[in-house]
């Protein structure tokens, strides 16, 4: 069965840490797709694994950007 990142361990890691894992992620995400068009397909439900981690990322990434302290208004 397809390894899936806990929401938990998303959620303790930083705003660099996040990008980081997405980029990684939408990396793998390219690769698996390349290798379905090859006919080189090994982990078929690593494919809906992958988007979900990538959904949950950037999730987690808009919590954090909507809980962060908003600058006050200057008048």
């Amino acid at each position: 069965m397809a390894k899936q990142t806990k929401p938990a361990d998303i959620r303790a890691k930083s705003g660099d840490q996040l990008a980081t894992q997405l980029l990684d992620l939408r990396k793998e995400q390219f690769n698996l797709r390349f290798q379905k068009a090859t006919g080189q397909t090994e982990g078929v439900g690593r494919v809906k694994a992958v988007r979900r981690d990538i959904a949950r990322v950037k999730t987690i990434m808009t919590e954090q950007k909507r809980a962060a302290p908003k600058p006050a208004a200057q008048s």
